[in-house]
C-alpha cells in the first residue's frame, strides 16, 4: 500500500487513466530479460497493448537488468517489467532509497512505475531436497555449519547489492567455493551435484522440476520483489491509452498464478506468447491473434538476420582495416599504435562491449554490428600488415625503378603478393563474426542466438541445436567461400608457393 500511494502521487497514474480514449498510432517497444517469467510478462504487456490498437514490438531475451535499464533511458524501450527489490538494491543501490522514494527517483530519470502486478518474486537459496534432508539444512543460517558445500550463483546475483556478498556478510557464512554461472545452467549443475546451493526465484517452476528445497530466509535478508511495469514517462503524452492499459494488470497475478504460468512454459513446453494469450483470455476475455512460425520459417528468418549482422560488420571492417594495415606498413611508428589499439579492442569481453554500446547506439542490430566491426579489425589489420611486410624488397625496388608511383606499386605489385595473407585475415574475422553474432541476442539482435538463449532458458536441447547447428554450418560455408575466393583472386603460382613452402618471390616469377 505504501508503494501504491507513492505511485499515485508521484507519477500521475490517476490522470493517465482518465486520459484520451482514442486509438493511437504510436509504435511501442517492450523489453524483457532472458528468464521465462520476464518473457511471459513482456508478452502479456505486448499483447495487451496490441489489443488497444498499438503497433508493438517485443524485444525478448535481453541480457539483464542493466541492458533493460539502459534501453529505457536511451529511448530504445518504452516499457519493461522489473521488481522493486531490484530497483532499490541494484539500479539505485548507491542512493539507499526507501520504497516511498523510489517513484520520485525514477521520475527524475524519465521513468515511471505502474501499480504492482500483485506478486512478490523474491530471491532465495535452493538445494536438492534429498541433500538438504540428509544434511539437516532448512534455513539459510544452517549453511554456516557446512562450509565445504560448493555454491553456484547467477553472475548478476554475485554482483548485486542484495546478492551473495551482502548475504554472506549478513549471515556470517564461511563458504569460499563459489562459482558464477548462467542461472538456468545452475539448475543442471545442482542436479548433477557439481554445486550444492544456488540462487532461485521464488516463482520459478524449476524449483518443482528439480525437486528443490527453498531455504527459509530466517533473518529476513531479502526485501520484497514486487513486480511492476517500468515505462518511459513521455509515454503518458505519446500513448495515454497504453500508459493506462498497463495499470489494468495491477493486482491480477499472485505468486501461485505466476508460478503456474511459468510452469506451462518451462515444464509443459508452451510458448511464452501462447501462455500470455491464454492468461489474457482468461483474465480479461481478450483474444490475441497468434501466428507461431514453423521450424523452416524460423531458420530462414534467423539465417537472414544472422547474415545481415555478419556481412555489414565485415564489409565495414574491410573498408577501415585494409587502409589501416597499409598505413601501419608505411608508417612503422603509427603502425605500432594501430596494432596496439585494435589488439586491445579484441580483448574486451563481448558481453561488456554490447552493454557499453547500448547508451551510444541503442538496442538490436546496431550495437551488434558495431561490436562485430570492432572485433573484425585486428585479424584484417594484422593480415594486411603481415602480407605487405612479407613482400620481397627487391620486387618493390624493381617496381620503383620502373617509375611506378606508390599507388600503382601497391595496386599492381604489393597487394596482389599480400592477397593470401589479407584474405586469411578477412576469413578469420568472418568466422569469428558468425560465432560472436550469436551472443548479440542479449542486446536484442536477431539471428541464431535467439534460439540458443531460449533453449538454455527453457532447458530445451532441440531449441539450442536450432541455433547452434546452423551457426556452425554457416561458419563452414564461410570458410569454403573464402577458399573459392582465394582461387579466384590469388594467382596459381602464389597458391602453389604456399602449399609447397616455396619462396614467394620465385613463385610470383
Amino acid at each position: 500500500m505504501r508503494l501504491v500511494c507513492a505511485l499515485l502521487v508521484s507519477s500521475g497514474l490517476a490522470a493517465a487513466a482518465c486520459g484520451p480514449s482514442g486509438a493511437s498510432t504510436a509504435k511501442l517497444v517492450v523489453g524483457s530479460k532472458k528468464f521465462t517469467e520476464s518473457v511471459i510478462l513482456g508478452e502479456v504487456l505486448t499483447q495487451l497493448w496490441r489489443a488497444e490498437g498499438f503497433e508493438v514490438r517485443h524485444r525478448s531475451e535481453l541480457g539483464g537488468t542493466p541492458v533493460l535499464w539502459n534501453g529505457l533511458l536511451a529511448g530504445e524501450l518504452d516499457a519493461s517489467v522489473e521488481y522493486t527489490g531490484t530497483l532499490l538494491n541494484e539500479t539505485f543501490a548507491d542512493q539507499h532509497l526507501s520504497l516511498e522514494q523510489l517513484p520520485e527517483a525514477l521520475r527524475q530519470r524519465g521513468v515511471v512505475l505502474s501499480l504492482p502486478l500483485g506478486f512478490n518474486n523474491t530471491y532465495a537459496l535452493g538445494m536438492r531436497a534429498d541433500l538438504a534432508q540428509e544434511l539437516g539444512i532448512a534455513r539459510v543460517s544452517d549453511l554456516a555449519d557446512h562450509p565445504d558445500l560448493e555454491l553456484g550463483f547467477g553472475n548478476e546475483f554475485l554482483e548485486r547489492a542484495d546478492g551473495w556478498g551482502a548475504l554472506k556478510a549478513f549471515y556470517g557464512l564461511p563458504h569460499t567455493r563459489v562459482r558464477g554461472l548462467d542461472h538456468d545452467l545452475a539448475y543442471r549443475g545442482l542436479e548433477q551435484d557439481h554445486i550444492q546451493v544456488m540462487d532461485v526465484y521464488s516463482t520459478d517452476a524449476s524449483i518443482l522440476r528439480y525437486g528443490l528445497r527453498v531455504l527459509e530466509d530466517d533473518r529476513d535478508f531479502f526485501p520484497r520483489y514486487d513486480a511492476v511495469v517500468l515505462m518511459r514517462s513521455d509515454l503518458q503524452r505519446r500513448a495515454p491509452l497504453a500508459f493506462a492499459a498497463a495499470n489494468r494488470l495491477a493486482g491480477c497475478l499472485d505468486e501461485s498464478r505466476m508460478t503456474a504460468l511459468n510452469a506451462r512454459a518451462k515444464l509443459e513446453g508452451a510458448s511464452e506468447p501462447r501462455v500470455a494469450a491464454d492468461f489474457l483470455l482468461e483474465r480479461f476475455g481478450m483474444r490475441s491473434a497468434l501466428r507461431e512460425a514453423g521450424l523452416a520459417a524460423r531458420l530462414l528468418s534467423a539465417t537472414g538476420d544472422h547474415l545481415l549482422l555478419v556481412l555489414l560488420s565485415l564489409a565495414a571492417a574491410v573498408l577501415v582495416a585494409l587502409p589501416l594495415g597499409i598505413l601501419a606498413v608505411r608508417r612503422p611508428g603509427a603502425g605500432r599504435l594501430i596494432l596496439g589499439v585494435v589488439g586491445v579492442v579484441q580483448t574486451i569481453p563481448s558481453l561488456a562491449l554490447f552493454v557499453f554500446l547500448i547508451p551510444v547506439v541503442g538496442l538490436g542490430a546496431k550495437p551488434a554490428i558495431v561490436a562485430l566491426f570492432l572485433y573484425s579489425l585486428l585479424p584484417i589489420v594484422r593480415g594486411t600488415h603481415a602480407g605487405l611486410v612479407s613482400v620481397p624488397a627487391e620486387l618493390s625496388e624493381a617496381a620503383r625503378a620502373l617509375g611506378l608511383p606508390y599507388a600503382a606499386r601497391l595496386r599492381l605489385v604489393e597487394l596482389p603478393l599480400a592477397a593470401r595473407s589479407i584474405l586469411s585475415g578477412i576469413q578469420t574475422a568472418a568466422v569469428i563474426n558468425v560465432g560472436t553474432a550469436t551472443i548479440a541476442a542479449i542486446v536484442g539482435a536477431e539471428g541464431y542466438g535467439q534460439a540458443i538463449l531460449a533453449g538454455i532458458r527453457r532447458d530445451d536441447l532441440a531449441l539450442i541445436m536450432e541455433g547452434a547447428v546452423p551457426a556452425a554450418m554457416l561458419a563452414l560455408v564461410v570458410q569454403g567461400l573464402f577458399e573459392l575466393l582465394e582461387r579466384t583472386l590469388v594467382s596459381p603460382g602464389l597458391r602453389s608457393g604456399r602449399r609447397n613452402g616455396g619462396d614467394t618471390a620465385d613463385a610470383s616469377a
